[in-house]
């Protein structure tokens, strides 16, 4: 389950991938090979992998919300020791796969999102 601005989505999350990365104010190399740098902070990012789920309302619902045009939402995620960390993000490269289709039902599989923080998680002291 995944819950975003504040609603929750009963479908199974078959993955998660996260990463950190490292935004710099500046990076600058000077003549003699030093880099000199002013770190941000580290932003903490999320890929997730959704199962394939038979409830096509409650699928469609989170296609929805993950294709939503705005900025950013509030997102909840499985954090390092597996408590639940909620940030702000925005959504990028979502995509899935057709499974089947039937007259009354269109079936998918292997839901992908990224979510990118809009904030840093940790900042230099």
């Amino acid at each position: 389950m995944i819950v975003i601005d504040e609603t929750t989505y009963d479908i199974p999350v078959k993955g998660v991938r996260r990463t950190a990365e490292f935004l710099d104010k500046y990076a600058e190399r000077t003549e003699d090979g030093i880099l000199h740098r002013e770190l941000i902070g580290v932003y903490y990012n999320y890929v997730l992998t959704f199962g394939r789920s038979n409830n096509t309302t409650e699928y469609a619902a989170l296609w929805d919300k993950l294709t939503e045009p705005v900025e950013f939402h509030e997102v909840t995620v499985p954090d390092a020791d597996g408590t639940p960390l909620t940030f702000q993000a925005y959504f990028s490269g979502v995509s899935d796969e057709l499974v089947k289709e039937t007259d009354e039902k269109t079936f998918w599989k292997n839901l992908t999102v990224t979510f990118i923080a809009q904030e840093p998680a940790r900042t230099p002291e």
